[in-house]
């Protein structure tokens, strides 16, 4: 966590750089600037709701209880270190009318490395829809060809406005999108709500970020304009200084006809390490068990 003495209090003019450091803002870290923006958080949610219903009973009474008592008597440190909202959209690689808003959920692993949990909403209600990894350029840029097939760039997503950070003041949320307009995503979307799925069915789906006006559904975009009361052609100007480099060659290869989506395959995939039963794990085998 920064310095709190070192950032402006919550109760001071929105117009300036709220949560962010005084000194040195060209070289806050990217956890830093997280942690920052958790101050911050707390609205911008709670008015989209998942639109299909997982089949089942309510939660009983019982049930109730123990979530209750879990709450209060486990820690959760993943769950916790969940500090930034961003809202977006994504298609389905292969399948380009096939869209719809992802309510990312973001944790910072350290400045080339975040990952997201995806949902179908913003309320507690929400379906668990896919995940999200997303690595900075110089890491994008090292992987080899065929992975860099799987990745998706961010830099239309943040100039365009499409994507946004609810709840944030403007100048917080510029400066997280310098953060995020040359990084690259990796999303797996396992449960397809926005097909009518009342529960997570088939094998995942490799997702991938728009990367020019005129492919996204315009009334997907009013819609969510509408609910969260932005207005994404103001956001686009208002980011006209956000510094965006050229895109690494190897990523949204569905412009260039490379599409890739999973097949059902008899044994255990391209992560199989050959035949094995049920022995000693290879966790164990590779001494990243302690005695």
């Amino acid at each position: 966590m920064p310095d709190l003495n070192n950032i402006i209090p919550l109760s001071a003019p929105t117009r300036v750089t709220i949560g962010l450091p005084l000194r040195k803002p060209a070289t806050l870290s990217c956890a830093a600037l997280f942690s920052s923006l958790l101050i911050l958080t707390g609205c911008g949610g709670g008015n989209t709701p998942p639109k299909v219903h997982a089949p089942g009973n309510p939660e009983s009474t019982k049930l109730e209880v123990l979530d209750k008592g879990a709450a209060l008597m486990q820690s959760r440190p993943p769950v916790d270190a969940i500090n930034a909202y961003l809202d977006g959209f994504h298609f389905y690689n292969g399948d380009k009318n096939g869209q719809m808003e992802a309510h990312h959920y973001v944790t910072v692993l350290n400045d080339d490395v975040m990952q997201a949990v995806i949902y179908d909403g913003n309320t507690r209600d929400a379906h668990l829809m896919g995940v999200e990894y997303i690595i900075s350029e110089k890491l994008f840029a090292g992987l080899p060809p065929e992975e860099k097939k799987l990745w998706h760039s961010h830099r239309y997503e943040v100039k365009s406005g499409s994507l946004i950070a609810p709840g944030l003041p403007e100048a917080a949320e510029n400066s997280l999108m310098k953060k995020l307009v040359n990084t690259y995503g990796k999303t797996w979307h396992t449960w397809h709500t926005d097909r009518d799925k009342t529960l997570p069915l088939g094998i995942p789906s490799l997702m991938m970020g728009f990367t020019a006006d005129g492919q996204l559904d315009p009334k997907l975009l009013a819609d969510r304009d509408r609910r969260f009361d932005t207005d994404t052609r103001k956001i686009r100007q208002q980011r006209s200084d956000i510094q965006a480099h050229p895109i690494v060659t190897g990523a949204d290869a569905w412009e260039k006809g490379h599409t890739i989506q999973l097949q059902r395959v008899s044994g255990a995939g391209e992560h199989a390490q050959g035949t094995t039963g049920f022995s000693t794990s290879e966790q164990t085998e590779h001494g990243k068990v302690g005695n």
